[in-house]
């Protein structure tokens, strides 16, 4: 019990650090020191153990995939490739539903902090003329932005869950692939409900239009069918765009570049360092002991764990990096309990008023926030059910 109380109070201290604005990285860093307080080590042995993690080729494989993750992006805007799946996407839909919610969709495509800010303008115009509340134009401009987080390899939170959990990254987008399918269904039901199909659409110049999705396309492919690591094709395709695009070599340097920052070290090191320090501590085998006393059973720890963090973070980084080492630790996980665990915690962050494409579609559409909610409720909870009914046929069929 003592255990649990112990890691409790790290978990805090992460959350307020969290709170305060500091990242992810440093608050998980920050957390570890206070395992030197809590807990006796031997630091030779934890000083070797902690330098084998951060240079293990799973440690360097994460740094890589996320740095590269934001040279890539910073290469789709530079080329002007993410304008033009934009424009392909408006003129080749001839269903007005659909190319309302392609803007949100095909921005969301990147995981870049303000999107949400990018495509609001887009819906809003999209859906002028029609009879459609504030709120109802916020949330199709949030949800739709979503689906990718659960199943796209270019945003790091599904990246960081495969790393830490040794879940394959190709697994781990299947099994949330169907969780993601109804999140965009949902949304159909929850919305545009009176929005009626529009013929009058130019398709000209879309089909060349669609040539821009190619790079999108060639990242995820070898990754889903061929297994190769995602840092290898990311960095294979920001070439491939340099070159084609005729980028000067200071250019591509410049690309290149743009993703090596400080805070993706640091997140990567605050996880290794996080994970370790919770199993050399000796934290794990205490809370383990205590869930198996209390007999709580261990679904709803890894379903109730990551939504809370999700919710008080409002980052899939967050929850996963601060409870996923814990997780793995508690039992011999499974990939279908890793995929709930990271569902649980994505709907955490989805319903976190902490969420800055909430905060910026609620601010730019001056909508209610409780107007937001009720649709953002109901789709949580669809996607909840889908996730535990994909968890049971699983656990029990397989």
């Amino acid at each position: 019990m003592i255990d649990i109380i112990k890691v409790s109070f790290i978990f805090l201290f992460i959350l307020f650090l969290l709170r305060k604005k500091i990242s992810v990285g440093y608050a998980l860093l920050a957390g570890s020191l206070i395992f030197l307080i809590f807990y006796s080590f031997n630091f030779k042995n934890l000083a070797a153990t902690l330098l084998k993690s951060l240079t293990s080729n799973t440690s360097i494989n994460l740094f890589f995939s996320l740095t590269l993750i934001k040279s890539f992006e910073y290469a789709l805007r530079k080329t002007g490739l993410m304008q033009k799946m934009t424009e392909a996407t408006q003129t080749l839909l001839n269903n007005r539903k659909l190319s309302i919610l392609s803007m949100p969709l095909i921005i969301g495509m990147l995981p870049s902090l303000g999107g949400a800010y990018l495509s609001a303008p887009m819906v809003d115009s999209a859906t002028k003329n029609l009879n459609m509340s504030k709120e109802e134009k916020a949330f199709i401009n949030y949800w739709y932005r979503h689906p990718w987080e659960l199943i796209l390899p270019l945003y790091p939170g599904i990246v960081l869950a495969s790393a830490v959990s040794d879940v394959p990254l190709r697994k781990l987008i299947l099994l949330n692939l169907p969780v993601a399918v109804i999140l965009f269904i949902t949304g159909l039901f929850l919305s545009m409900r009176g929005v009626e199909r529009d013929k009058k659409i130019n398709k000209t110049v879309s089909y060349m239009g669609l040539m821009s999705f190619i790079p999108i396309v060639m990242v995820l492919l070898p990754v889903i069918f061929f297994k190769i690591d995602l840092y290898i094709t990311l960095a294979a395709n920001i070439l491939i765009l340099c070159i084609y695009y005729r980028k000067s070599l200071k250019e591509t340097i410049s690309i290149i570049r743009h993703g090596f920052t400080a805070d993706v070290f640091v997140l990567v090191a605050g996880v290794i360092v996080f994970k370790e320090m919770l199993q050399l501590s000796g934290a794990v085998e205490g809370i383990t002991q205590a869930i198996t006393q209390s007999q709580i059973p261990y679904l709803v720890v890894f379903i109730a764990l990551p939504m809370f963090i999700g919710v008080i973070t409002g980052l899939s980084i967050g929850f996963v990096g601060s409870t996923f080492p814990l997780l793995i630790h508690l039992k011999q996980t499974l990939p279908y309990e890793i995929s709930i665990a990271f569902v649980s915690g994505y709907i955490g962050v989805l319903l976190s008023p902490l969420h800055l494409c909430l905060i910026l579609t609620r601010q730019y559409f001056n909508a209610d926030m409780i107007g937001i909610y009720r649709k953002i409720v109901p789709g949580c909870l669809a996607i909840m059910i889908t996730a535990l009914i994909e968890f049971v046929i699983l656990r029990y069929y397989s």
